[in-house]
């Protein structure tokens, strides 16, 4: 744990924890969202093609688990965090040009 510790600049275990915490959630929060967000568009999984429905939700959930990631990193006390970790993941997808103002 040292060594992730170090990597992302933190101090404390408890920090840590938070940010781990954070994570979770997001991830679950995002995956649950994505499928009222598919049926709005839509594609139900009884009577849509499994390729395109799980196309369409996977994709959903991408822009979704981006806010909510910074969202919860605010409400646990981890916005500098998360939001140096947004800005460092999307200009690695090449999408750097959106925060240089």
């Amino acid at each position: 744990m040292k060594k992730l510790k170090d990597r992302w600049g933190i101090d404390s275990n408890w920090q840590l924890f938070i940010i781990f915490l954070v994570f979770a959630i997001t991830g679950s929060t995002a995956a649950k969202l994505a499928s009222p967000f598919v049926n709005l568009l839509g594609i139900y999984q009884e009577t849509s093609h499994w390729a395109i429905y799980w196309f369409a939700r996977i994709f959903l959930i991408f822009p979704i688990y981006q806010v909510l990631l910074v969202f919860f990193g605010w409400i646990f006390g981890q916005f500098q965090f998360f939001w140096a970790f947004e800005k460092k993941m999307l200009s690695r997808l090449g999408l750097a040009k959106v925060f240089k103002a």
